[in-house]
């Protein structure tokens, strides 16, 4: 509005609902950098004087490998305890537990689809209709649902039914289904899930 309108900057602002500066600050930055200068900025200080320097960061991180806590490595290096935590906690190093990063998981799979299947059960309630958390009023259950898995450890590929219990005619029955369903799936160079 003010470049290509010949607007005061003024009009802007009270179009945008902004006082003059910020919109003195935007005609500004599209005059230096047109588009770019409409992206937010950082704003982070181009200098900080009171930035602990290089050195001493590397003698904070080598002594918080040590395991010493903020006091001490504080102590020793006579600086303040606020500065030796703020040091440690942007690098991300004001826990134990970040000294040490826990191991990667290894997933010990089977090589092939089909060769392992995990069969699970989950028991969930039925209600008759929606209880105290939706509408105040308590309902009573209606009994259990048996949410019946089976999942093949290669492909994480995954089978499930809903079955009225966990006896060993539904679970049978489950398991002839899952087989079914693997076996849909044209499985090569695996064994065939067999009744």
């Amino acid at each position: 509005m003010v470049l290509e309108q010949g607007c005061t900057q003024q009009a802007p602002a009270r179009a945008f609902h902004v006082t003059a500066r910020p919109a003195a600050k935007w005609v500004r930055r599209y005059r230096q950098l047109e588009r770019a200068g409409l992206k937010d900025l950082s704003s982070r200080p181009h200098h900080s004087p009171r930035q602990p320097p290089s050195t001493l960061l590397e003698r904070v991180f080598a002594l918080r490998q040590l395991r010493w806590n903020g006091w001490r490595i504080a102590r020793e290096l006579h600086f303040s305890h606020s500065t030796i935590s703020c040091v440690l906690r942007r690098a991300g190093m004001n826990r134990l537990r970040s000294l040490d990063p826990p191991p990667p998981v290894v997933r010990h799979e089977h090589k092939r689809p089909g060769e392992l299947i995990h069969f699970d059960i989950k028991r969930l309630a039925r209600f008759r209709k929606p209880d105290h958390r939706i509408f105040g009023k308590q309902s009573r259950r209606a009994g259990w649902e048996y949410l019946h898995l089976a999942i093949d450890d290669h492909s994480r590929i995954s089978f499930a039914a809903m079955l009225p219990d966990q006896s060993h005619r539904p679970s049978i029955r489950f398991f002839l289904l899952a087989g079914a369903h693997f076996n849909r799936l044209c499985y090569h160079h695996s064994p065939r899930l067999q009744r």
